[in-house]
């Protein structure tokens, strides 16, 4: 059975109670970097099981899940108490052909993006942390919330690809 919306709040919450989101956000494309560091592009492409994602096509997400960061952050920062819409990640893999992308192109473009939505959110005055949009899925989401979301969504991905390397570097002993 799929995961409602609060099992996935819940869950993705979990990854960073009693963290500073934004630390981890800061932390996310090292730990990535370090993480695929030694990989083959064909290690990075084989999936874990069929109808799993990759490293590479974890990391296409990631970038453009930081896309749809940007956008929504700014949109709540912009216009308090507008709608925030949700996107199928599984329609944006196929559509946007995360199978095909480079992974470390992947990375820096997730970086890149990272690094400037962070510098924005260095730069709001305080009381705008409390602005919100009402996701269409889940609910008021403030943008104190968004980030902790944000950062949750991260570690789930960083600790994925982590088992992911983990493995290949089995598979790869096992062959030896």
């Amino acid at each position: 059975m799929p995961e409602t919306a609060e099992q996935y709040i819940g869950r993705i919450l979990g990854y960073v109670e009693g963290q500073d989101a934004v630390k981890v956000q800061r932390s996310t494309a090292a730990r990535l970097k370090k993480s695929i560091r030694g990989l083959t592009p064909k290690q990075l492409k084989s999936r874990p099981e069929p109808a799993k994602w990759s490293i590479s096509e974890i990391l296409a997400h990631l970038a453009d899940a930081e896309i749809v960061a940007s956008w929504r952050m700014r949109s709540v920062i912009g216009e308090n108490g507008i709608t925030i819409q949700p996107f199928d990640q599984d329609s944006w893999a196929s559509v946007f052909e995360y199978r095909g992308r480079d992974a470390r192109r992947s990375l820096e473009v997730f970086r890149i993006l990272r690094e400037n939505n962070l510098a924005m959110l260095k730069e709001i005055p305080r009381e705008t942390w409390n602005n919100y949009g009402m996701h269409l899925e889940r609910g008021k989401e403030t943008i104190a919330h968004l980030t902790r979301m944000f950062a949750g969504h991260d570690t789930n991905h960083v600790l994925q690809i982590e088992r992911i390397v983990k493995q290949l570097k089995s598979a790869k002993k096992k062959t030896r």
